[in-house]
Parts: C-alpha cells; sequence; structure tokens
C-alpha cells in the first residue's frame, strides 16, 4: 500500500480484490498540505462497482496529491505522496 523513498512515503493503490486492475478515484478526504495519522483514510476509490476507502500508511503531511477524483489509475500506481513525521 506503499512505498518509502528516502523523506517521502507513495501511497500506492492497492488491489482489493483478485480480478482488480485499476480503480478509479471518487473522492479525496484530505487535501495536499494538511497532516495525516496513519490508518486515517485519506480518500475513496471505485474498483469493481464498490468504493475502497484507502487509509494513510504514516503519520505527515499529505505533500502531493497525484491522481485526481474521476481519473482512472492502475493497481499499484502511485496515487498521492506523503512526507512522513520525524
Amino acid at each position: 500500500m506503499s512505498e518509502v523513498n528516502a523523506n517521502i512515503v507513495d501511497v500506492l493503490l492497492p488491489q482489493s480484490g483478485m480480478g482488480m486492475l485499476d480503480g478509479e478515484i471518487v473522492q479525496w478526504l484530505k487535501s495536499e498540505g494538511t497532516e495525516v495519522s496513519e490508518g486515517e483514510i485519506i480518500v475513496e476509490v471505485e474498483a469493481a462497482k464498490a468504493i475502497v476507502e484507502i487509509p494513510a500508511p504514516c503519520d505527515g503531511v499529505l505533500q502531493t496529491i497525484v491522481a485526481a477524483e474521476g481519473e482512472v489509475v492502475e493497481v499499484r500506481a502511485v496515487i498521492a505522496r506523503i512526507i512522513p513525521k520525524g
């Protein structure tokens, strides 16, 4: 669900089912520059007619939203970047 690159944590679109190849970003619940807590839901994604809630993988600041609302992204694609605390 996340990948660490130095001081940035990439938030990846997880595969929530065996046949899931992609998902559509439905709604960002947090905006760029806001603090997030590990486990806090930051975005909702529609995959296979179901809404999947994706949590923040760590405490930090949501630096960049890579995938916009309405965008369809592949599984394991980077959808956001977080600057971790500490």
